[in-house]
């Protein structure tokens, strides 16, 4: 069987409650989330430009855990790819670049608009928004998606968190139908 392979984009990786959970979601082998140490940059620059009193420190510590903790995550050799991309916004094309040299079948973006669907289906690729990505892995495998809400909230320390207030933060993130499914189980988160 194959495994769904996709793209983490920076405005993704951005929110730690999102890329947390699409980090434990993915160590349950039911999708696999590949990235570029450009989506890192970009990630971690947006974050230190709205959050300048960060420690850059911690954030190249976090960087390299999400990098241990997904195996094969890091895309590299698809800049000879960008030139040839077509986008609306041209510091997107690393994106997809990445995404045809990983394999990956989609990107999981909020900036829906910033990939047009008729340029990526030529590429065989889709975007996909990050609520309606979590629904479907959940239609897919409930149990790996609950699975993976109980670790993160279990492994929050600072500050711990009911399962009302995980879910309240998750549904900051934009995942309004997918926190809805999670909701149904949260005696069990």
């Amino acid at each position: 069987m194959s495994t769904y392979t996709v793209i983490l984009d920076a405005c993704v990786m951005y929110p730690a409650p999102l890329r947390s959970y699409l980090l434990y979601l993915a160590c349950t082998g039911l999708y696999r989330a590949r990235w570029t140490n450009k989506i890192h940059d970009e990630w971690i620059g947006n974050l230190i430009k709205n959050n300048p009193n960060l420690d850059p420190v911690k954030l190249k510590r976090t960087r390299e855990l999400m990098d241990k903790s997904v195996p094969d995550c890091l895309i590299e050799g698809y800049e000879p790819l960008i030139n040839g991309l077509t986008l609306p916004d041209s510091d997107d094309r690393h994106v997809v670049a990445a995404a045809i040299k990983g394999q990956a079948e989609s990107i999981i973006t909020f900036n829906l608009k910033d990939f047009p669907k008729d340029e990526l289906r030529q590429l065989e690729l889709s975007t996909i928004h990050p609520d309606e990505f979590l629904c479907d892995m959940f239609e897919l495998d409930a149990s790996a998606c609950i699975a993976a809400a109980q670790n993160q909230r279990h492994s929050l320390k600072n500050p711990q968190m009911s399962a009302e207030e995980f879910l309240s933060c998750l549904q900051k993130q934009k995942l309004p139908s997918f926190v809805s499914k999670l909701r149904q189980f949260q005696t069990i988160l």
